[in-house]
């Protein structure tokens, strides 16, 4: 068996565990336990712990979402309809996991993991340029990744919270922010400045300020603010 297939086993194996457990040790082991692998297995697969495991689910994620992207007729939509369709996607493989992913934001929003969450979210964003067939490698590169990140962190948050059936208000909003982002992609790359595209990166300390305010208030309530709309 190779690392990665005995990554992706102990990690599936363990996001149930993780909306119950958190991100820990003793999801982590009661996972590997399910598999019916040794415990050693588990430091074999994730020698770093939980970080480990939390960067091993964005990979797995990423790569579930590429595998969908492939069956679909990409070559026949525009750009940001692939775009578009790489987002929900990502989305829809994260349905079934929705509590782990938002534990896995808690996680990333504590200071020193501030830094594995920007990662994890270029790596994301540049997977989705890569599906829609992006082979920029100049200043375009760049922009479009930072663009793309502003919206796939703030749908995420907008996912969480929302009830619609389908999620069909996170679709539109969605599209609502492609549209933002393109026009000010537009815009900056016909003025070849980046000031006018700043105000819609993802910032890194709102980031992780939000989320952590955002799951002290899970906690203290039910209620379901969306906090996308002010990203």
């Amino acid at each position: 068996m190779s690392i990665d297939t005995l990554r992706d086993e102990i990690l599936v194996a363990s996001l149930p565990n993780v909306v119950f457990d958190g991100w820990s040790l003793q999801a982590l082991r009661d996972g590997t336990e399910m598999t019916g692998h040794e415990p050693s297995a588990l430091l074999r697969a994730f020698p770093g712990g939980v970080t480990d495991a939390v960067e091993h689910f964005a990979d797995w994620t990423d790569r579930q979402m590429l595998d969908r992207l492939e069956a679909q007729p990409l070559a026949e939509m525009k750009v940001r309809e692939r775009i578009s369709l790489a987002v929900r996607t990502y989305f829809e493989v994260l349905e079934p996991y929705r509590e782990a992913k938002r534990r896995q934001l808690s996680y990333l929003a504590m200071p020193q993991n501030v830094t594995l969450g920007l990662r994890l979210l270029y790596r994301t964003v540049d997977a989705m340029w890569f599906a829609a067939g992006d082979t920029s490698t100049d200043y375009n590169h760049y922009t479009k990744r930072a663009l793309l990140a502003a919206v796939v962190s703030s749908s995420t948050f907008y996912w969480l919270d929302d009830k619609s059936d389908d999620h069909a208000e996170t679709r539109a909003f969605i599209d609502r922010r492609l549209a933002d982002v393109m026009a000010v992609g537009k815009a900056t790359s016909s003025v070849g400045k980046l000031g006018s595209m700043l105000n819609f990166l993802p910032n890194p300390l709102r980031f992780a300020r939000q989320m952590r305010q955002r799951t002290a208030g899970a906690q203290a309530s039910n209620a379901t603010i969306h906090m996308a709309d002010n990203i």
